[in-house]
């Protein structure tokens, strides 16, 4: 969590820089220098469009899963059973996870006047979430089944990887690592945010801050308020969180915190949405796409709405891969984080490596805490890295091979080939990497053919 943090203040020196639409590419660009900006500039493009647009897919998947769980709940006796190996459930699933795909895709068509709104609201539905689970979920744990014991969750190990014991506790230390990812996604939208050199990165720390220490005491909440092992695991629904909210609170209160989940998930993905359109709407105002005209283009109000479209172009066919297997769509879902934390220790090496001595006029410049931050963002995304494309199962087989590290070689095969093959006017040229650097005071130097590029940012001080 603490390395989270400091990988959160690494992006936020080089956003108050840089904030820009689709920004993680332009700073991994801005960090290897002019000799190399280009190629890791591409490598970075492609491996972050292809997380957040997996994170959209991933996020209905999931919501879907707390919605179906409630028929295990309430013992619906559903056509071939409730389990992956049936592909009428298989289809049930997928059709639930299409809808909240259009739900939050909806939410995304809304006036940007909407939005403010729609953020605040899911700010509330996750915090509704998090005390509910925080103060009423204990009590009835306590009241029913039992807390575990302190020994229990701090001490007990369990090896249900069947990998090395030291590897064991490496899987279980940093498989969560994931979900401490995705907080660069109020970079994508400096370019619609006031005072963005200031804002924009204050969101990156803050998002970082917040998931962590929530996640972190929610994660010590739930070790306590889980039933024991041999119960948990046979649990048959596909979130078994909705099997121990009924377990704790009854069968009538669990549906009420499914819907609080549900709700917050979809918001959760509109978020996403926002970001990630955010994010193709830059590689393709730059011509870097097929239909990149179309793409690129904004609406009457300045939003991307066909980029939003390609958006749930592409999360519909992703998701269209839980119909014949759901290792097919678990093996594509793995590709969201990796490339995240490898794009956030990639940053890090650059400016360690290449461009120690830039960006000193940033409004979050790390001073003489650069070089070892900088390190630290390297190591921790690295043995992150590699925890996220290591096996998860011992002894692997072709049920339980992870996928992530082929189709993240595969991600950075084709970054490649676009790099070789692109000519250079035609994306991320010299004259495009000429990005705006900002004083201290506020001015700004943006060149002439960058114009259109920043014609939504706001010029802003450090104070």
């Amino acid at each position: 969590m603490v390395f989270m943090f400091i990988t959160a203040f690494v992006l936020a020196e080089i956003c108050s820089a840089l904030p820009l639409s689709g920004s993680i590419y332009i700073w991994a660009a801005k960090s290897a220098g002019p000799k190399y900006a280009r190629f890791f500039g591409f490598l970075v493009a492609w491996w972050s469009t292809t997380a957040w647009m997996t994170f959209t897919a991933v996020n209905c998947q999931a919501t879907a899963n707390y919605i179906v769980s409630q028929l295990a709940i309430w013992q619906v006796n559903f056509p071939g059973g409730v389990d992956n190996g049936n592909v009428k459930w298989r289809a049930f699933v997928w059709a639930v996870s299409e809808a909240m795909l259009f739900l939050s895709i909806a939410i995304n068509y809304l006036p940007p006047k909407w939005y403010k709104g729609v953020f605040r609201f899911s700010l509330f539905i996750l915090m509704l979430d998090f005390f509910l689970c925080l103060i009423w979920l204990p009590i009835a744990v306590h009241n029913t089944y039992g807390l575990r014991s302190t020994k229990d969750v701090f001490t007990l190990r369990y090896n249900g990887t069947g990998a090395p014991a030291g590897w064991n506790w490496i899987l279980s230390l940093l498989f969560t690592a994931g979900i401490l990812s995705g907080f660069d996604a109020s970079g994508h939208v400096a370019e619609e945010t006031k005072h963005a050199s200031v804002v924009a990165s204050r969101g990156i720390i803050s998002g970082a801050i917040a998931t962590g220490v929530l996640g972190f005491i929610a994660t010590i909440l739930f070790l306590f308020c889980i039933p024991d092992l041999d119960t948990f695991f046979a649990l048959n629904a596909p979130q078994p969180f909705v099997q121990v909210y009924a377990l704790a609170l009854g069968k009538g209160p669990s549906v009420f915190m499914t819907i609080i989940a549900v709700i917050g998930l979809v918001m959760n993905t509109t978020v996403i949405i926002v970001a990630s359109s955010r994010l193709v709407f830059a590689i393709a105002r730059d011509g870097a796409l097929p239909l990149s005209s179309w793409i690129g283009r904004v609406d009457a109000q300045g939003q991307p709405k066909n980029a939003v479209t390609i958006i749930l172009i592409f999360s519909a066919t992703l998701l269209l891969s839980i119909l014949p297997s759901q290792v097919a769509f678990t093996s594509l879902a793995s590709a969201g984080v990796v490339p995240t934390i490898a794009a956030y220790g990639l940053i890090a090496l650059l400016r360690l490596t290449l461009t120690p001595h830039a960006f000193k006029t940033s409004c979050f410049h790390l001073g003489r805490w650069a070089r070892p931050m900088y390190l630290s963002t390297v190591l921790f995304n690295g043995l992150a890295f590699a925890v996220m494309i290591s096996p998860f199962y011992f002894p692997v087989t072709a049920a339980t091979f992870n996928f992530a590290c082929v189709i993240f070689g595969a991600v950075t095969i084709f970054a490649t080939l676009s790099w070789y093959f692109t000519p250079a006017e035609q994306w991320l040229s010299q004259g495009q990497l000429e990005l705006p650097m900002h004083t201290v005071e506020g001015s700004v130097d943006i060149p002439v053919d960058l114009a259109d590029r920043t014609s939504q940012f706001s010029r802003c001080s450090c104070d």
